[in-house]
Formats: structure tokens, sequence, C-alpha cells
């Protein structure tokens, strides 16, 4: 900074009046009151977390339940069986895999089958239903929130990741799992959708 009548560090520049002068300090006291402001400012969202925790749910073969699964109970292959319409699955991948074939019959047999790994591979030697791709992210959804509706020790450890990002690791698929940043995870984005949903219900908002 240079006062009146001295010279910037410019050499073609003309030494600095005290209009100028005044100007400039009225320009970064402007812009020191606009810094605070801002850091006081609170959005309209709340404040923002400085970052994102993440809870990894990595693939398993989980084919009984017990007693404390903790975060492996959110594995849509856990077998945590949901009811759907007057149908009884063993798990969400099962009634995913059921719901998938396009064969009424072969999807009674994916629904009753002993484990995942076994509703899995009846279902993809069969054709899939005709629009099942596009209708594949809702379908999970409404399972989803079957299961945690159904099992509401399983909801409390969904809400208890609270804000967390949720990382679904799927060696089969791309679109459901992350799989190491190469993947979709909307297994995972789903999990945050339905907690967000169970975590609305424990709150008052009018109007919902």
């Amino acid at each position: 900074m240079a006062g009146p009548g001295g010279r910037t560090y410019l050499p073609f520049d003309p030494p600095v009046s005290q209009e100028d002068y005044d100007r400039a300090l009225t320009y970064f006291e402007e812009r020191a009151r606009w810094r605070t402001d801002r850091q006081a400012h609170v959005s309209a969202d709340g404040p923002a977390a400085p970052h994102a925790l993440a809870v990894h749910l990595y693939h398993s073969y989980p084919n009984k339940p017990v007693d404390d699964p903790g975060q492996l109970g959110l594995r849509n292959d856990y077998p945590a069986p949901i009811t759907v319409g007057k149908v009884s699955y063993g798990s969400v991948a099962h009634a995913y895999w059921a719901l998938s074939v396009a064969q009424p019959e072969v999807g009674i047999t994916v629904a009753t089958a002993d484990t995942v790994a076994e509703a899995r591979k009846i279902a993809s030697g069969a054709p899939r239903r005709e629009g099942w791709e596009q209708a594949r992210t809702a379908v999970m959804t409404g399972l989803l929130r079957a299961k945690y509706d159904q099992h509401p020790e399983l909801a409390e450890i969904l809400v208890a990741t609270d804000g967390a990002t949720v990382i679904y690791d799927d060696v089969d698929s791309a679109f459901w799992g992350d799989n190491a940043g190469r993947g979709r995870n909307w297994a995972g984005r789903l999990l945050e959708l339905v907690r967000s949903e169970l975590q609305m219900r424990r709150t008052t908002i009018s109007g919902l």
C-alpha cells in the first residue's frame, strides 16, 4: 500500500492521490466486513459439515440372521424377510431378482431360493421383464422401504448412520455398487433416501 503522494510498485502508475487512497481503504474495509458476514452466515439448510463421513457396506454372504448384525444388516442380501403384497421373500435381494424376471413361475422359484446366490443364479438365466432397466430403481426403493418398515431394529441401525455417505459394495453390479469409485452406488444412494424418510418421521413437519 502506498499513501497519498506515494507510488505503487508499477513504475508507470501516477502518484497516489488522497481520493485513490480513500477509495482503496473503503474497498478493503468493505471486503473484510463481507468476509466476516459470510463466515457468520448460516444457510437455509443449516451449517455444512466440514467433511462427509462414510459408511462402507462391503460385499458379504450373510445366509443366516444374527442377533446383532450391526451394519451388515443394511446389506440388501441380509436375510431379513419382507412381505410385498401377498408374497414373502427371504431378503430384499430375493424380492428384487424375483420381480425382475418375465415369467411368474420363475419368479416364484427365485423368491423361495435358499440363498441370495441361488436366487441370483436362477434369475440371471431367465429373461428380464420388459422395462425393467427403467423401473428397477423405483422397485428397489419400494423394497427398501418395506424392509425397514417391517424390521424396526434394522431401521435403527440405518438411522444411526446419521448423515454419513453410504458406500455400497457390489461385485456383481457397477450400477448398484460403488466398487472402489468405479460404480454408480445406487444401493447406497437409496439407503440414504430411506434413512432420510425414517428421520423425517421423527420430526414434526407440517404439510407433508
